[in-house]
């Protein structure tokens, strides 16, 4: 009995993990229960069968409709550590005097937090909320923002969006996804979403997209993209070694950033 008490606490704790953040590493979990790996998986595998979690490559995913698409405040408060590593990582590829595009999206409102260092920039954007955070009378940025129908994730999408990309060049695309997976690619939950991040791509002279860990193995409604369409994929130290040698096989370069600091200055040699 004490051992069926001890699996269904477990269990619970596992699920608790997968709604708070959306997914949860195996490694994670092992470290937060202090069983071994194979308890883990077996825990993953019982509460798949019961329909309560998605067993994914290295952990376990929240259940959810492939069109469900979490408003910005809700997905605001996840993996907000693992946000700021990835656009500090991703500031490299903007240069100054660069004009880049910015997708909607949390981890790209992040980015472009980091964008306001650097000087000169012309952005175009079809997300209200990057777009505010650029705009600085004085600053010498441009910031050009599409119109469109405004998603549940704040993103301005549909044929007023595609028309103000249309003829546009710029030199780096900044790509937020709700998913990326080695079969199905980049995913949205959201159609019109798909084909305004299609026209993203189509204007940008290199793709660079911006995800943590936990998109891994999500996949939405819609593939609007293939990995090797990804010039350089930014994520974060979250994602297991096995993953790693995943998504570098197919994306142009991975860059996994430093979630948290290193400890001796020599780390940074």
């Amino acid at each position: 009995m004490l051992g069926t008490v001890l699996a269904h606490q477990r269990q619970e704790l596992i699920l608790d993990a997968v709604r708070v953040h959306g997914g949860a590493r195996v490694a994670d979990l092992v470290d937060r229960l202090g069983v071994s790996e194979m308890t883990v998986r077996r825990d993953i595998a019982e509460l798949s069968r019961q329909g309560l979690l998605a067993r994914v490559h290295g952990g376990a995913a929240a259940l959810g409709r492939s069109s469900e698409e979490p408003g910005f405040a809700a997905k605001s408060t996840l993996r907000t550590a693992a946000k700021e590593a990835v656009a500090r990582a991703a500031l490299r590829f903007a240069d100054a005097g660069a004009s880049v595009a910015l997708s909607a999206g949390t981890t790209t409102a992040a980015v472009a937090a980091q964008l306001r260092s650097v000087p000169e920039l012309t952005v175009v954007t079809n997300s209200p909320r990057v777009a505010d955070v650029l705009h600085e009378p004085g600053s010498g940025r441009t910031v050009v923002l599409t119109g469109g129908v405004r998603t549940p994730s704040d993103a301005l999408v549909g044929p007023v969006a595609h028309a103000g990309l249309a003829g546009l060049h710029v030199d780096v695309l900044f790509l937020g996804v709700h998913g990326l997976d080695p079969r199905a690619g980049l995913t949205t939950p959201n159609l019109l979403e798909a084909e305004t991040n299609r026209a993203l791509m189509a204007c940008a002279a290199r793709v660079v997209v911006v995800a943590d860990a936990s998109k891994l193995g999500v996949v939405g409604l819609a593939s609007f993209a293939p990995l090797d369409a990804v010039d350089v994929l930014v994520t974060d130290d979250g994602l297991a070694p096995e993953d790693r040698t995943v998504l570098a096989e197919h994306v142009g370069d991975l860059v996994v950033a430093t979630t948290s600091p290193p400890q001796d200055p020599e780390d940074h040699l």
